[in-house]
């Protein structure tokens, strides 16, 4: 006797492939796409994580600090794709190791400022060219002309979906 969930998945496949329609998640889209992400950005994990120490969400927060010289909390989340809850968890993350500080927004005392320290831009500045020798490493794969189309593809499907 079959376990129901086979029984089921069964049934599902075989009323799917009488409507004609199927699904083969290896080939779609979204999902290669996603694993793609995933797996390039474990790939630079390596960099920060185990060199640096850092979370993901720190390191999204301390390159976007690194490329300024303060800026509202509030504006990580959409630079970072980080939600308001991980974007405090990272600042905090940040600032209790002394590579980032926080004030209050002189106009609106429940706005909080991020800078780096100077211990956060010495780090930042030591990081930068590992990421950028293992983007190069990753794009390695790749002909010029392709990190070219590449590239054209990527803003073309994010100016397509914002």
């Amino acid at each position: 006797m079959r376990h129901p969930s086979v029984a089921r998945g069964n049934a599902a496949k075989a009323t799917a492939a009488q409507d004609g329609v199927e699904l083969d998640l290896q080939r779609y889209f979204p999902y290669r796409l996603a694993r793609l992400a995933e797996q390039v950005s474990l790939a630079v994990a390596e960099v920060y994580s185990e060199r640096f120490a850092l979370t993901r969400q720190e390191w999204r927060v301390l390159a976007i600090l690194g490329m300024r010289s303060a800026i509202a909390t509030k504006e990580i989340g959409p630079l970072t794709t980080l939600d308001k809850m991980q974007v405090s968890r990272a600042v905090q993350g940040l600032e209790s190791r002394g590579i980032a500080s926080r004030k209050h927004y002189p106009d609106d005392r429940r706005e909080l400022i991020v800078a780096l320290t100077p211990a956060g831009r010495a780090l930042y500045r030591k990081i930068v060219p590992y990421a950028l020798a293992r983007e190069t490493k990753l794009l390695g794969a790749l002909t010029a002309e392709e990190v070219v189309v590449l590239d054209r593809v990527m803003r073309k499907l994010s100016a397509a979906l914002a």
